[in-house]
């Protein structure tokens, strides 16, 4: 479990935590990691994104909806729900 790993990293930093998450992930184990920050997640293999507002899961998809995340917000993801 990774809980805000991202949390006051700068951009150069963000991507030397994905590189190591990445070359740490593969078919024999898994990763569930907590952010507020999507753009941590373009760089890494996700198979299945929750979205989680009020301890309740609201929303759940594959790799498209980081790109939606991305695109217009939790807000905006949140209401598509």
């Amino acid at each position: 479990i990774l809980d805000e790993t991202d949390s006051g990293l700068d951009v150069d930093a963000v991507r030397t935590v994905t590189e190591g998450i990445n070359a740490w992930h593969n078919s024999r184990n898994s990763l569930l990691i907590i952010t507020h920050n999507a753009k941590i997640l373009e760089g890494l293999d996700v198979s299945k994104v929750h979205v989680i507002e009020g301890g309740k899961i609201v929303r759940t998809g594959g790799r498209e909806l980081i790109d939606n995340i991305i695109e217009g917000g939790f807000g905006a993801v949140k209401e598509e729900a």
